[in-house]
């Protein structure tokens, strides 16, 4: 049905990148909450919540921060993943695209 060997290689999705991602979607949550104030008024998403502007700005503010918080931890294990990702996209070139592979020598090099 399809081919996945005839496809790029992809990170690995470890329980850490799941737990961040979990985490950024509590955050994007945050930025919709507190956001809906300024959009809606009082209650626009949830009845009780926020109740003020400063309420408003700090769960918007809050939200952004853990967003951020939680991309940069997605990058860092992703980026973690580098060099098996190097092989693995090496051997999927010598496979699929064997006049594009470069020999241990050139690879050095550059």
């Amino acid at each position: 049905m399809l081919n996945l060997s005839n496809r790029p290689p992809r990170p690995r999705l470890t329980a850490r990148i799941l737990m961040y991602a979990v985490i950024d979607m509590f955050g994007l949550a945050c930025v919709a909450i507190g956001a809906s104030w300024f959009a809606g008024g009082k209650g626009s998403l949830l009845e009780s919540f926020p109740n003020s502007n400063a309420e408003a700005v700090v769960s918007t503010a809050g939200g952004v921060a853990v967003m951020l918080w939680a991309v940069t931890r997605i990058l860092r294990e992703i980026a973690g993943q580098g060099p098996e990702m190097q092989a693995r996209y090496d051997a999927y070139v010598a496979a699929n695209h064997p006049d594009k592979a470069l020999s241990a020598e050139n690879r050095k090099a550059d």
